[in-house]
């Protein structure tokens, strides 16, 4: 285990949840952020304050509802549909997000004496989003080691796993049934398998499905 400490890109979800599983067993003292950027459900973070009580982790919420007036997407304005068009990232798209989060969590790390930053980004089943791709997370490195003159190290564990290989890190590391019941993804705030309609929520069950069916043949049972 590495003696140094991290911070966790934190919204209560599947993948940054499995993510705080994954930092648990990786790092001695593991905190958690979690962003205020006016979502549309509450819930969220409520949610990641739990998971937090739940892992024995401390969370911090921060007040990034600056990001919801300067780009307006369907994962704050309940007036915006959830769609996607064809060569488009889905109007859940939030201009600048990872950006954002990953500078303010490199800030906030820097203070607490941390240097390793991990984040759920994923570049295999990323939805078009450009800024959960690899390169995009390297060159942030970069820049933050920089303009802060400290040596960041931001991880990104699901960066090349589709949806099924998550669960499968997930049910690894010991948190599958937690992570399965607790956890938030669900564009219309249901926890757990969600309302099983949004766009989130398929790609999870996909995944799921695909991963259960693979423990089925293999005959082992997911933790």
């Amino acid at each position: 285990m590495n003696k140094e400490k991290a911070v966790v890109v934190f919204s209560g979800g599947q993948d940054s949840t499995t993510c705080l599983f994954w930092a648990k067993q990786q790092f001695a003292e593991v905190e958690t952020i979690t962003f205020d950027y006016g979502q549309r459900h509450k819930l969220e973070i409520q949610c990641a304050q739990q998971i937090a009580r739940d892992l024995g982790v401390a969370n911090t919420v921060l007040d990034m509802s600056l990001l919801n007036q300067l780009a307006p997407n369907a994962l704050t304005r309940t007036d915006i549909a959830i769609t996607q068009e064809e060569g488009q990232p889905p109007s859940t798209f939030v201009d600048g997000r990872n950006l954002l989060f990953l500078s303010f969590a490199g800030v906030f790390a820097k203070q607490r004496g941390a240097r390793h930053l991990v984040t759920g980004v994923c570049e295999t089943d990323f939805s078009g989003y450009p800024d959960c791709r690899d390169s995009f997370v390297k060159s942030l490195n970069v820049t933050l080691n920089l303009a802060m003159d400290y040596p960041f190290v931001i991880h990104t564990p699901l960066m090349w796993l589709n949806k099924a290989q998550t669960w499968k890190l997930a049910d690894e590391l010991g948190g599958f049934s937690y992570i399965r019941e607790h956890t938030l993804t669900c564009y219309n705030g249901i926890k757990g398998d969600g309302c099983g309609d949004c766009p989130a929520c398929h790609l999870r069950k996909a995944g799921l499905d695909a991963y259960l069916a693979e423990k089925q043949e293999t005959g082992t049972d997911a933790r």
